[in-house]
């Protein structure tokens, strides 16, 4: 594996950063989404250890209290996190919104369960300590984990 510069700097960064200036979701009533997405580790540093991955899942659960606290009175979207089981680049920050080519909304899930399917112990530990969260469990091609919260936006299930 090729050796990169600077990543003292990426991972201090990664407490400071903040995506959504960057993203074009500053505005919640505004702007329409269709499925939009936020990765927050593109490079797949976290697939290497969980002590790499974690401060991208920190971050990623920081940006979503930011967005679940921003559309607490907006009940026409859809906010959840789906994380992988070893895929860290895949792990991402979810916001849909009813638009006129959206045939996915409402999102809904079924055939997941409320028991885990992970098997890295790690990142099972780390969702299993995430408080007000509701956790749904389901395997693909990978195992995964689909999170939201209650009161924010249309439920899921």
């Amino acid at each position: 594996m090729k050796k990169h510069r600077g990543l003292k700097r990426y991972y201090k960064n990664l407490v400071t950063q903040n995506d959504f200036l960057k993203a074009d979701l500053a505005n919640l009533n505004s702007t329409e989404f269709n499925n939009q997405h936020l990765h927050f580790d593109l490079r797949g540093y976290g697939n290497d250890s969980f002590k790499r991955r974690e401060p991208h899942l920190d971050k990623l659960f920081r940006h979503f209290e930011v967005l679940a606290d921003r559309s607490q009175d907006l009940k026409h979207l859809q906010v959840y996190a789906v994380v992988l089981d070893f895929d860290s680049s895949s792990d991402a920050l979810f916001l849909q919104k009813p638009m006129f080519d959206n045939s996915q909304f409402p999102f809904k899930v079924d055939k997941l369960s409320k028991t885990s399917t992970l098997t890295n112990d790690l990142l099972n530990y780390y969702i299993s300590n995430l408080k007000g969260y509701q956790k749904l469990y389901g395997k693909a091609d990978e195992a995964f984990c689909l999170l939201y919260k209650s009161n924010v936006g249309l439920l899921l299930n």
